[in-house]
């Protein structure tokens, strides 16, 4: 334990831990994330902390976890003002975070994986054998089990985020940072986080707990904060507000947290997918024998866990990856047959990626270059021969309006925009290109309750009014049982489960199924087929 670490010992149980005072930062361009936001945090407590995004969560947290350093403002442990400015500075003062996307290396074990950064020598040579003792013993202290000679790449995401929890521990953190922790879990991994997460706060721990999930933070934090355009709207116990309270406080208005739709009148096959098969540089198998059907004025999820299969199949039926084994249709043409990305595109393919960062934005670009990135060629958005500016920056003002993206404008950078903000100027995008087929990956992760709401709506629009035919890949499974209309589910890249009325399951059903615990006959299977 260091000297930094010892300052949260003498604190009692409920006491003011940790406390942020009118925290300002404001970013090279002008844009002012933080503005006097204030934050504190009880010895002993789960404190959510939510807001829409932009909001300033996660710029707040970086200045905590030392990776931002702010304009104006200070930070007290136990009553004394201190200053971090680093992430070993916050790790010293035992201030630990574990981000969204883990930061673990797939090809060490997880002993060597807790190690990193710390590793225990002898002479002039790491030891593994101390490794190894470490690992146990921290596992053992805080009843959280690991292997620590399995391969982490070969670990599920519950377990691998349960070795960064352990990483943080095993550095002396008193204060954990989690981001959007339940993100990738299915409903029985996050069961098994929260009972870690009360067992760490009944032995004296702090969490901060960032989600945008409502229900889950009603249901883990004991207190809430909430942060909207930058500033602290209030602080309440979890006890004395309900999701409605919380959503009004995040977006300044009442939010439909149920989608209402009408039943999906289905007609013609769009997608059609046989047979299909993708095998990795690595030769391995990432899924087998897929086929299913995808009808105009549907929507159909997939669920699983993540790793079995659905991202690669995702990136075959959008052309990011070779058909190696059967084929993918879309209204009787076969992708095989098209020459190009844009050739797919041209069909009536719209694709939301998991991907924001690599496959659906680019950051160096402005926001209207980024929206007619898939158009810009077509006359309608050229005038002489070149690009009519006028109309594209017009348009491209609509689309910001409508799917609520703050911005300073047509003319701003990506780069600029909080992470959620981007997703839906990729999902204006790829909403608004007249869409025959819609491949929507995780189109709401990382957005706030309000974006959300206007994202799912938007989607059943689409099945609706241009009779659009979308499958949808979501970790969210509230989200899948709210939008879709029918949903299979995938486990070690097969079809395992195939329900043709969303509405006659539940989130624990699906669970079942995501962690390989039930599969149903082929026959079961076969009915997402409509031939």
């Amino acid at each position: 334990m260091t000297e930094k670490q010892k300052l949260f010992e003498d604190i009692k149980i409920g006491d003011d831990m940790l406390t942020m005072e009118n925290i300002t930062k404001i970013y090279e361009n002008g844009f002012v994330a933080n503005s006097n936001v204030n934050f504190c945090v009880r010895k002993g407590e789960i404190h959510g902390l939510v807001g829409e995004n932009g909001a300033g969560k996660t710029t707040l947290m970086k200045v905590l976890f030392g990776q931002e350093n702010p304009e104006g403002g200070r930070i007290l442990i136990a009553g004394q003002e201190h200053k971090i400015t680093s992430p070993l500075d916050a790790l010293d003062y035992g201030i630990g975070m574990v981000h969204q996307h883990f930061m673990l290396v797939d090809e060490l074990s997880v002993a060597d994986n807790m190690a990193l950064g710390k590793e225990p020598t002898k002479g002039i040579f790491y030891d593994r054998n101390e490794a190894r003792r470490q690992a146990l013993e921290v596992s053992k202290k805080y009843n959280l089990e690991v292997d620590p000679d399995a391969i982490v790449g070969k670990l599920s995401v519950g377990y691998k985020q349960r070795v960064e929890i352990l990483k943080i521990l095993l550095r002396g953190a008193k204060l954990l940072l989690l981001d959007e922790p339940t993100a990738v879990l299915t409903p029985q991994e996050i069961r098994e986080l929260f009972v870690q997460l009360k067992n760490l706060r009944d032995q004296g721990f702090s969490i901060v707990f960032i989600s945008h999930k409502l229900n889950e933070v009603r249901e883990i934090c004991d207190r809430i904060t909430v942060l909207r355009m930058g500033k602290s709207v209030g602080t309440a116990d979890i006890k004395d507000v309900t999701e409605a309270d919380i959503s009004r406080m995040m977006v300044g208005r009442d939010v439909m947290l149920d989608i209402e739709k009408e039943e999906a009148k289905p007609e013609n096959v769009v997608l059609k997918v046989r047979d299909l098969s993708y095998e990795d540089m690595q030769g391995r198998k990432a899924f087998s024998d897929i086929s299913f059907d995808v009808r105009s004025g549907e929507i159909l999820g997939v669920a699983g866990v993540e790793g079995n299969g659905q991202a690669e199949l995702a990136d075959v039926i959008a052309g990011l990856l070779p058909v190696q084994t059967g084929d993918v249709c879309v209204n009787g043409v076969s992708i095989k047959d098209a020459k190009s990305i844009r050739d797919i595109r041209e069909m009536g393919v719209s694709l939301v990626h998991q991907d924001r960062m690599i496959y659906g934005a680019s950051r160096n670009q402005s926001i209207q270059e980024n929206i007619v990135a898939d158009r810009y060629y077509k006359k309608e958005y050229t005038k002489r021969g070149l690009l009519n500016w006028k109309k594209i920056r017009e348009e491209s003002q609509e689309h910001i309006t409508e799917f609520l993206v703050k911005c300073e404008g047509p003319d701003a950078p990506v780069k600029t925009l909080s992470g959620g903000n981007i997703q839906k100027v990729v999902a204006a995008r790829e909403f608004t290109s007249d869409p025959k087929f819609l491949l929507s990956c995780h189109p709401t992760r990382g957005i706030d309750v309000g974006a959300a709401e206007m994202i799912r709506k938007k989607m059943v629009e689409l099945r609706d009014k241009n009779k659009t035919a979308i499958l949808l890949f979501s970790a969210d499974l509230t989200e899948l049982l709210s939008v879709s209309d029918s949903i299979f589910v995938m486990y070690e890249g097969e079809i395992v489960a195939y329900f043709p009325d969303a509405k006659k399951i539940n989130e624990q059903t699906l669970g079942e199924y995501m962690l390989g615990l039930k599969k149903q006959s082929k026959e079961e299977t076969g009915g997402v087929i409509f031939e």
